[in-house]
């Protein structure tokens, strides 16, 4: 059974003053056995989903007409996967809560602190640059040892994320030869990449970065230029030494990021109490562009069967009503 999307355009919950289509314009719905099902979602920076703004009512008729009377629904759209699925390590902003994180996509805490060691060592040593360097239109162009070592290090880290997701996915170099982006671009679209944009939030001079915008089948390897010029610094320094810029850097650093919000979402990079969230808080935000909504995890639910039938609003999981995802593997 797969669930439907679409855009809400109006609110007829009884007892409901606000109109909460306004603030959660998004819906995603699916039926049980015996009820429909709608989430309320958000259509703007990291487009979270929310089982606390759960709402059912026995069934009646079709499932397209419910959120049609119901919700207003427009732009209707047939979900991918199946209702209570996930792609093990591949994050969608259904998942909010960590344990639910964790669960769906097959990741651990000893992993995501493994990553952000990683990240931290990254982000200080831009950290450490900024006070060298200021990130202006000029400043961005510079060059030096130290930018060098720096986009050495972190593209060498995503290459290791990317490992990471081919190994996953039981693909094989051909002929025994190590991975190359001709093999790595499989993933962009497999881990929705594109849709990554980070901004750094004391730096104006900074456009918003989204690494993996224009990474092409067609030119896997140039149509990233931050990882192409990475290619040219460190195998040819006397040549192409000015490659090795700042703004280089930070791209590479973003690209890191994207990868974690890939593998354990972009919620721990911010709201942790700990160093790690604090450096990232300091410097960056992140939303989606241009996200596929089809793409999104739906929580299954599995209701009491003395559950009420008129319509009305409660949160799932508060309720303990949700299933553990089934969790399935990553295929390119």
């Amino acid at each position: 059974m797969k669930g439907i999307t679409y855009k809400n355009t109006k609110t007829t919950l009884p007892c409901w003053i606000d109109p909460v289509h306004i603030n959660q314009p998004r819906g995603y719905a699916y039926e049980t056995d015996t009820h429909f099902v709608h989430f309320y979602g958000k259509d703007e920076g990291l487009y979270v989903i929310s089982p606390g703004l759960t709402a059912i009512q026995a069934k009646n008729g079709t499932l397209k007409d419910w959120v049609i009377n119901t919700f207003g629904a427009e732009d209707i759209e047939q979900m991918n996967l199946e209702v209570g699925q996930s792609i093990e390590s591949v994050w969608r902003p259904s998942l909010y809560f960590h344990n639910d994180t964790f669960q769906a996509l097959n990741v651990t805490k000893t992993e995501m602190r493994l990553v952000e060691q990683a990240l931290r060592l990254l982000i200080n040593r831009l950290d450490e640059l900024f006070l060298y360097i200021e990130p202006d239109k000029n400043g961005l162009l510079t060059y030096s040892h130290k930018t060098r070592e720096l986009l050495i290090l972190a593209c060498t880290e995503v290459e290791n994320s990317w490992k990471y997701y081919m190994d996953k996915s039981s693909t094989y170099p051909i002929n025994g030869k190590t991975f190359t982006t001709k093999d790595y671009i499989k993933l962009v679209d497999k881990l929705y990449l594109r849709e990554f944009e980070f901004t750094l939030k004391t730096y104006s001079a900074i456009p918003a970065i989204a690494p993996f915008r224009n990474w092409d089948s067609a030119n896997p390897t140039t149509s990233i230029s931050w990882y192409n010029s990475y290619n040219k610094t460190k195998h040819d320094r006397d040549s192409h030494f000015s490659e090795a810029t700042l703004i280089n850097c930070i791209e590479a650093v973003v690209a890191n990021l994207v990868m974690y919000c890939v593998r354990f979402s972009p919620f721990p990079l911010f709201d942790q109490p700990n160093t790690f969230s604090s450096l990232v808080n300091q410097h960056f935000d992140v939303r989606l562009i241009n996200t596929c909504q089809e793409s999104y995890y739906l929580h299954k639910i599995e209701l009491p069967s003395n559950t009420r039938s008129d319509l009305f609003c409660y949160d799932c999981i508060q309720a303990g009503h949700t299933q553990p995802f089934i969790v399935k593997p990553l295929v390119l």
